[in-house]
């Protein structure tokens, strides 16, 4: 058996002593919340297999086609000017992930983070099949190197890295279709070799990722862990230890025991190596593991379940769990805040963009003919059809010239075209600089797009004196 790793709160769960990694295998645990927990992770997993195959308006449910400026959200098509609208998206799921932690703790971690998804139902259960339970997994690696244990490790690695060449090959499909995806892997790795790196770091990532530093990635990298004092207080609900009930320890058989037995089986199911019975800990990742453990030996003992549980640090205590208090009443407020302004601002979403800048150069002219200003209209046809557009102008003086952008014009499905715009005042109709408003028609279409445009030119009195 190997060295386990210092019971202390003070340390890290998988140090031990001299400094080393201690290597975790938790042991296998089976009720309520490993059922369902088990269940949501395969949901999950399933989606993030279909999501690609599903077509919604003809192109993927969630298509990121950054080569096309394109993304496409279960039928919503946003184009690349529209990518501001993700920072309400990103917004939204941190604030909503504020919101569950303060009433549920690190509900996300131990049941949709992909990292545990992944970890905790993909590569765990085939190092199970191949080498066994937990006792046999640590016997094998204290082992000799035999003939078994060689075939049993390289089986394990050769079905890591394809599961992981699996994952990071979806993943890119995210972003190329599964088509083009398809098109790429029948042809030469130079033919694509942007592609080619991408997954083949992706892959090496997940390998390390999962086959070696696993828990080490909640531990040491990923900053949640460390938040939770931050985004919890004494009310929150997470797994806790029912020391009013469990203490002292002792054996079953001792009338002046409490109800936990020291048998340490929470400890060797916690994926992180912990004991819940000494607190909260940065590296607790809501898993429930530990609950279905005890409540195993407290119904094999005849005693109640929930000695450890889903409860607040003060219902722990025997007190009462507020569920309204102004930490929930504030990121709630924040949460319904983002989702109106989100909710608004993706309403306006067109199927079709236009911007209007000024080009480079002089930023006006002035001849013989008139002060001129010149501007680039960039249209953007979202729509899997070809449109027709016109351009109109309202404002300025009765006098101001159009040249350019003029009559109808046809832009394919989801192109983009750049027209020029020249727009001229005569000098004697020149004022000083005025606002115009540029409205882009769909043909036949309800809505039409408008930006708002300064023509800017000289002072007017110095064009007088020059034209005297």
């Amino acid at each position: 058996m190997p060295p386990t790793p210092r019971p202390s709160i003070d340390s890290v769960t998988t140090i031990k002593e001299d400094g080393s990694r201690f290597f975790l295998h938790p042991a296998d645990v089976r009720g309520f919340f490993s059922r369902h927990r088990k269940w949501t992770g395969l949901l999950l997993i399933g989606i993030y297999l279909a999501l690609p195959w599903i077509t919604i308006g003809g192109h993927p449910a969630v298509f990121l086609d950054v080569g096309g400026r394109r993304f496409h959200l279960f039928g919503l098509v946003l184009a690349f000017q529209d990518a501001w609208l993700l920072f309400f998206a990103i917004t939204g799921l941190g604030f909503g992930l504020f919101f569950v932690t303060a009433l549920l703790g690190r509900l996300w971690c131990g049941w949709a983070c992909p990292q545990t998804i992944f970890l905790e139902h993909v590569y765990r259960p085939i190092e199970r099949l191949i080498e066994g339970d937990a006792v046999q997994r640590r016997k094998l690696d204290a082992s000799k190197w035999t003939g078994e244990k060689i075939f049993k490790r390289t089986s394990k690695q050769v079905i890591f890295i394809l599961v992981s060449a699996v994952i990071s090959h979806l993943f890119l499909a995210y972003y190329v279709s599964l088509p083009e995806l398809w098109d790429m892997m029948r042809s030469a790795p130079a033919e694509h070799w942007g592609a080619f790196l991408f997954v083949f770091l992706f892959t090496a990532v997940n390998y390390f990722n999962f086959a070696w530093f696993r828990e080490q990635l909640c531990i040491v990298i990923c900053p949640y862990g460390r938040l939770q004092s931050a985004l919890t207080d004494d009310d929150t609900v997470v797994i806790g230890y029912d020391e009013i009930r469990g203490e002292p320890r002792g054996k079953a058989s001792d009338p002046a025991a409490g109800d936990c037995i020291d048998c340490n089986r929470c400890v060797q199911v916690c994926p992180t190596g912990i004991d819940i019975r000494q607190g909260l800990q940065l590296e607790c990742i809501g898993c429930a593991a530990c609950i279905d453990a005890c409540d195993e030996i407290m119904t094999k003992l005849d005693r109640p379940t929930g000695l450890v549980r889903y409860d607040s640090l003060n219902g722990l205590e025997g007190n009462k769990t507020r569920w309204v208090r102004p930490r929930t009443i504030l990121y709630s407020v924040l949460l319904l805040v983002g989702i109106t302004v989100a909710t608004f601002a993706f309403s306006t979403v067109r199927p079709s963009s236009m911007s209007v800048t000024r080009m480079t150069g002089a930023p006006y002219i002035v001849s013989d003919d008139g002060v001129r200003n010149q501007f680039l209209v960039r249209v953007v046809n979202k729509a899997d059809q070809s449109k027709k557009f016109s351009l109109e102008l309202t404002g300025g003086p009765a006098s101001l010239e159009l040249t350019g952008f003029t009559g109808e014009v046809e832009i394919g499905a989801l192109g983009e075209q750049v027209f020029p715009l020249v727009l001229q005042v005569p000098r004697a109709d020149f004022e000083g600089k005025f606002t115009f408003e540029v409205f882009l028609h769909e043909t036949g279409g309800s809505y039409s797009l408008d930006r708002e445009i300064e023509f800017i030119g000289p002072d007017p009195e110095l064009l007088r004196e020059d034209d005297s």
